[in-house]
This record gives C-alpha cells, structure tokens and sequence, in this order.
C-alpha cells in the first residue's frame, strides 16, 4: 500500500519494522511456557466402540489471559476431532472436553499434549508440549455381559430365547417351602406335610461347582469380517458373557485361547473375581495369520483337565468340519468331557443361496454356495452321531445363544 503512494522502499521498509517492533509488545501480554499446565483424565480401561469422555484441565499460573488450540497425543486408531479451542483467564482454571472411541482391542500409551497459545491480540502464537504418561487398556465391548448380570431372565427372552425349564427333581437341593398351584406332585415333601400340617414341597436348583472350559479359537479364520467387528471380537464378548453366567452360579471357569499353539490360558477357578481374571488374559487377542492345530490344543487340553467338565468352544464350523484329525481326539474327549462348539452364520454364503439366478455365472455361484451349505449339513449330523453338538448363531445373537445352550445343559442335568 506505501509503495503505491511513491514512498521510497527505505521508508517502507522502516513502516514494516516498527509493525513488527509494535507486535513485539503485544507478545509481552502472553503467558511463558512455564506458566502453562494441563492434566489429561482418561478412563485406564475403555471397551471396544464405546464412546468415553476425556477432560482436559487446564492452569494459568501468568497475569494474563489467554487462547489455546489442543491436540491430544492419543493414538491413532482412536477416534477424534482435533483441534479442540478454548481460553484460559488469568490466574484461573478451565477444563475442556472431547469424546473418542476406540475399534481396536489392545493396551496403548498416552505421552504428549500439544498446546499453540495466541497472545492478547492474538498477533503471536507460541506453540508447546506437555508430557503425561498414561496407559489405556482398551477391552472387548461388555454389554451383553453387563445386561445379563443385571437381568438374565430379560436379557435372554430380549433375544429371543428364555431359561429353559428345569428337569423336575433335578439339580441340587434347595429349600423346603408352601406348595402352591402348578407345582409338580412329585416334589411334594410328605414327612414336612404330616409335621406341619400343610403341604409342602422340595425347590431344586442347578448343580453348583461344575467345571466350563471356555475355548477361543484366534486362527486365520477368526478374522473374517463382520457388520460390526470380526469373528474373533464377537467370540470373545460371547466368552466373557458365557463366564459370567457361569460364575454367577458358582462354577468354575477356565479359559484356553488357541491358534497354533496355546497362547492364553487360565486355570478353572469361582467367583466373580475370576472374571477379571479372565478379561486382562484375553483382552489384547489378537488373530493370527494362520490355521489353528485343533489336534495339538485338544491333546493339550485332555492332558490338564481331569475333572468332567463342559468344553464351549468359539471357532469357525466350516474350518472345523475339514479337520478330519481332530476327530480321533474329540471321541476321547467325549468318554469324559461334554463338546460343544459355536460358531457365527456365514450370512454371505446363505445370501448367496437365495439369488435369483439370471445369468449363468449366478446361478454357478449360487448352486457352489448350495453345495457347500449341503456338506456343512452332512458333516454336523455325522460329528453329532458321536454326541458332539454344534451350532451357529448370527452374529448379534452369538453371547444369548451361547448363555441359553449353557443354561439348558445345567437345568437338564447334562454335565
């Protein structure tokens, strides 16, 4: 603009020193370094895909106020927008707040907070960093597991299922109370009748104590993709839910998570201490890019686990159902132990079987994926000829599925 008025560039350039010299005083009303604090609060434990709130306190210690823009350190599978703006009085205290998820399991650290700080009129900007460590464990998504354990009566008829009946005169001694209508004869208690002069009857529960093997296949397949997650996420918060019932009726729970070798495993024990347990041995699974030994686990398995127990195993069917080898070592589990291996509903392929072929190419892919629904079919009636049961469940029904099948197997007296 001077240089339009025909100044000389000596006294344009002498205009724009004494600008910058004039914003050198706007850079004294901004806080020092020193002078700035924050302290990060984040949850240590986070589940998979669920959103938690993260503050962010910061301190003023100058005499003067101030802007901020914000980017956290945080990882970057995290979800985020940054920057986060705020101002800061003099002297004074702010706290901020963003909110991020995480889709990815595992254990992550947290380091540095990065701050740039305008001045009074905002003609400078500082820019600095504040270290914070902290450790973040992100864990399968626990919601089915928390719902059961409030309601499970609610939780399994939300689903679609319900609690089985019990198989009359069944399970473990409970009580002696009133007979009321609907109750069975049979469970009358005829020498309490005759001393109080009404009638009463014996309550059963299901057997408490029994042993549940939980077993995670983590192979190759595990990772096939689902609308929400993989295989492998879906089992695990199946897993923990099935745990979870199992120790609130006071059973023992073991976990042995698998792919070529053994790579977690916990020994059976009660309480619901033994959930947490299990939580911080599993939560940072991961798939590996391998086919599972089933041979090689069950063999293991046969030789750690003496007592008779029910053997839960998540794993891809299909997979499974090709392992001819394993078959010879299932049978000698069966003398001892109960099979049972759930797995997620291949939607894909069902799809597929249900195309309206147009062209020869769908219909070759649609009467493909026919075949492969058949031999799947062939191969589970022939393995449950031994009195090894398998099922599959979809994806969002896997953790009530495999809780209902629990739960009818202690009612009916099974194990």
């Amino acid at each position: 603009m001077l240089s339009v008025l025909g100044l000389s560039w000596p006294v344009i350039i002498s205009f724009n020193l004494l600008f910058l010299l004039g914003t050198l005083f706007d850079l004294l009303f901004s806080p020092k370094r020193k002078q700035i604090h924050a302290v990060r609060n984040i949850q240590e434990e986070m589940e998979r895909g669920i959103r938690y709130q993260v503050k962010i306190q910061f301190h003023n210690e100058s005499d003067h106020s101030y802007r901020f823009q914000l980017i956290d350190g945080i990882p970057q599978t995290f979800q985020k927008r940054f920057p986060i703006k705020g101002m800061v009085e003099k002297g004074s205290s702010t706290t901020v707040t963003y909110e991020t998820f995480a889709p990815v399991r595992g254990k992550y650290h947290l380091e540095t907070i990065y701050v740039r700080y305008s001045s009074l009129l905002g003609l400078w900007e500082k820019q600095t960093f504040i270290q914070q460590q902290d450790e973040v464990k992100v864990i399968p998504d626990l919601t089915d597991t928390k719902r059961y354990l409030e309601n499970a009566q609610k939780f399994l008829l939300y689903e679609g299922t319900k609690i089985r009946k019990q198989k009359s005169g069944a399970g473990e001694f409970s009580r002696i109370r009133n007979y009321v209508v609907g109750d069975d004869p049979r469970k009358i208690n005829w020498r309490q009748t005759a001393k109080l002069q009404e009638v009463m009857a014996n309550e059963f529960e299901p057997e408490h104590g029994k042993y549940i093997t939980i077993l995670i296949d983590c192979g190759r397949m595990m990772g096939a993709e689902l609308k929400k997650g993989n295989r492998l996420e879906k089992a695990l918060e199946a897993s923990l839910t099935v745990a979870a019932a199992a120790l609130k009726n006071d059973d023992y729970v073991s976990v042995l998570a698998f792919s070529k070798d053994v790579k977690v495993y916990v020994p059976p024990a009660k309480g619901m201490d033994q959930l947490q347990k299990i939580l911080q041995a599993v939560y940072d699974l991961e798939v590996d890019s391998i086919e599972s030994n089933f041979s090689a686990v069950l063999n293991y398995l046969q030789s750690i686990q003496k007592k008779r127990s029910l053997m839960l195993m998540f794993s891809d069917v299909h997979t499974f159902l090709h392992e001819e080898s394993t078959l010879l070592y299932l049978k000698r589990l069966r003398q001892r132990h109960l099979f049972l291996m759930i797995g997620v509903e291949d939607q894909e392929l069902l799809t597929t079987t249900r195309l309206n072929s147009k062209t020869v190419q769908s219909a070759m892919i649609k009467s493909i994926a026919q075949q492969q629904v058949q031999y799947k079919k062939r191969e589970k009636v022939k393995w449950e000829a031994q009195g090894l049961i398998m099922i599959e469940a979809k994806e969002d029904r896997l953790a009530s599925e495999a809780v209902s099948r629990y739960i009818h197997i202690m009612n009916q007296g099974l194990l």
